[in-house]
């Protein structure tokens, strides 16, 4: 099944946000099964491109300027060549979801608990949102 994903393009002033496809290898009937969909889909292409060592190929001037505007500049290596484990970073973003750390939208609706059902059809619109907390003072 395809869906597609919405993404924030980084250092954009604009905030342009692109779908962008994304492979899931069941369909999902859950909210708790999209987010073990999504993460094992995640997780295997992080490992994949861990196995292949693949090289740094040249940022363009467009590139680095959208990096500079978040302040960081990055090829997008993993440098150690470790692994990413699964059941760990399931656990991590059910947890994370539990707590409120981040929301999906399915299309204009957002999904509710872990255990309630969803209706995911092929090239629906899925969009997570992470929260960010604010610190500080209000006076």
């Amino acid at each position: 099944m395809t869906i597609k994903v919405n993404i924030k393009q980084l250092g954009k002033k604009k905030s342009k946000i692109a779908e962008a496809p994304f492979k899931l290898e069941n369909s999902p009937v859950t909210v708790k099964e999209l987010i073990s969909e999504a993460v094992h889909t995640c997780v295997t292409e992080y490992n994949h491109r861990v196995e292949k060592g693949e090289a740094a190929e040249p940022l363009s001037a467009a590139e680095i300027n959208d990096m500079s505007e978040i302040g960081k500049i990055a090829f997008g290596i993993n440098y150690s060549g470790k692994k990413a484990n699964e059941a760990a970073a399931l656990e991590n973003a059910l947890q994370s979801y539990e707590d409120g750390l981040y929301r999906i939208f399915i299309g204009e609706y957002e999904v509710g608990e872990l255990s309630d059902n969803i209706e995911l059809n092929e090239n629906d619109s899925v969009t997570f949102i992470r929260l960010t907390m604010l610190t500080g003072r209000m006076w």
